[in-house]
């Protein structure tokens, strides 16, 4: 665990902090041009919650990390973080209690991967040791090897370490576990949960349902700079009437009412020539959707089923998949 593996100096843990709010905002909004990046968002996340942003590119995710961040300056709207706004020339002191880690870093490629380390160390009063961190991410082999040498992966492990170096209060991670293996990710996530466990207040932004689902207290469903759904992954996905879903593809025309209409059926969205059902059992519900499919004398190119998830939310909400937009 984080607690018996890094050393510094740093704070007491926080076990019983609160449920104040680490991150407020009100009426934020964004412009780039003629695009509207963020879109009246209305945000609150919890001390020692872990607050997940789900959305395609485009949504608005990193615009509004950037915003609460500091990085970025909105164009309306009020920010809070840690209590306090971002007031021009009292930024640092707010700082030094964030850990960053951005979407795409880039780093000084002939440093080491320790120098780099050592270097983001330096920013804080208070943190964790430099070789305590860079263990906890799997990087001590690569600890004298340059920046530049390090696979993506590797690199995105770095980004995660500086983050972390300063022991922070508040840790923002965008797309956390873009580009690594399945066990280097599972690593990620232990990280995540040791860091919730001491009362650190974590948001992300993920691609990854499954991480969202076990990582996240809440999530909040981004689509063209506005919030559509917010609330716990359990939660959402209940929202759909159903565990399970099943997904079928007939081809020509095909009039779904009938479908809509079977007692098993809960719900029913059509994607192109996809139809896709919320149901609470596939066994009971494959026997009619199959005699209603042969009924209308329609050809079935396939069917498939699978559990809910937060990406069938998001389809319900806006009829695409996360991965098409």
């Amino acid at each position: 665990m984080i607690s018996n593996e890094l050393q510094g100096s740093v704070g007491p843990v926080q076990a019983d902090r609160r449920k104040t709010a680490a991150i407020r905002c009100r009426g934020l909004v964004k412009h780039y041009g003629d695009v509207r990046a963020v879109d009246g968002l209305e945000l609150e996340v919890g001390e020692g919650e872990c607050f997940g942003l789900l959305g395609p590119n485009g949504a608005g995710k990193t615009t509004t990390l950037e915003i609460l961040e500091g990085i970025n300056r909105p164009d309306r709207g009020i920010v809070e973080v840690l209590g306090r706004t971002w007031t021009k020339g009292k930024e640092a002191s707010l700082r030094e209690r964030l850990g960053i880690q951005l979407q795409e870093a880039r780093f000084a490629e002939k440093l080491t991967v320790m120098e780099t380390v050592r270097l983001f160390r330096s920013f804080y009063k208070d943190g964790y040791e430099a070789e305590d961190v860079i263990r906890i991410v799997e990087l001590s082999e690569k600890s004298r090897t340059r920046v530049g040498k390090l696979s993506g992966g590797q690199k995105q492990r770095l980004t995660l370490a500086c983050a972390l170096v300063g022991a922070p209060e508040l840790l923002f991670l965008d797309e956390p576990t873009t580009g690594l293996d399945p066990q280097a990710r599972f690593k990620i996530w232990e990280l995540v949960e040791d860091f919730k466990r001491r009362g650190v207040t974590v948001l992300l932004t993920t691609h990854y349902m499954e991480e969202a689902a076990r990582l996240c207290d809440r999530v909040a469903i981004m689509d063209l700079g506005r919030v559509i759904a917010m609330g716990p992954p359990g939660e959402l996905v209940a929202s759909l009437g159903a565990d399970q879903v099943i997904e079928l593809r007939v081809e020509g025309d095909f009039d779904e009412t009938g479908l809509a209409a079977l007692p098993q059926v809960t719900s029913l969205t059509r994607r192109r020539d996809e139809l896709l059902l919320t149901v609470q059992n596939v066994a009971e519900a494959l026997p009619g959707l199959m005699a209603e499919v042969g009924r209308r004398q329609a050809r079935l190119a396939s069917v498939a089923t699978h559990q809910a998830t937060l990406e069938d939310v998001f389809l319900k909400l806006t009829g695409r998949r996360l991965r098409d937009v």
